[in-house]
């Protein structure tokens, strides 16, 4: 028995494993907005371009998350609410694309709202970036 050797504790979920299930999750909720236009062959790539994109971000979502639940840092929120505000972008942009949710605007600024919330994001993860340790 080794003294003073710690071993790491084993995630209860592998990464590779939460990717999987995450991916398959988001495309079955998906593929009800996406069925309608798989016909159309120029725009299944752009659909697909933004389902991995939500499926990408939504998988960094939970990793930040489960990260920050380990070690309470605020940096660490920070990053995980960039993320989280980066799935809410795609998943914006997706139902654009799919031409279920037609993009509104902020009319006392002018904006988009995916345009907003893509803001936040940097915004997030620019605190995150800059952020003093103490």
């Amino acid at each position: 028995m080794q003294q003073g050797r710690s071993e790491p504790v084993q995630d209860s979920t592998s990464k590779p494993i939460l990717l999987g299930l995450i991916t398959a999750l988001t495309i079955g909720v998906v593929a009800p907005l996406v069925v309608p236009h798989a016909i159309h062959p120029s725009m299944i790539f752009h659909i697909t371009l933004h389902i991995a994109s939500l499926t990408i971000a939504i998988f960094l979502s939970i990793v930040s998350f489960i990260a920050y639940g380990r070690n309470t840092g605020s940096r660490l929120l920070l990053m995980a609410l960039g993320f989280t505000a980066l799935a809410a972008v795609e998943f914006f942009y997706l139902l654009d694309a799919t031409g279920t949710l037609a993009m509104f605007s902020v009319p006392e600024i002018n904006a988009e709202l995916p345009h907003v919330i893509l803001l936040v994001m940097l915004t997030m993860f620019g605190l995150g970036v800059l952020k003093v340790n103490k």
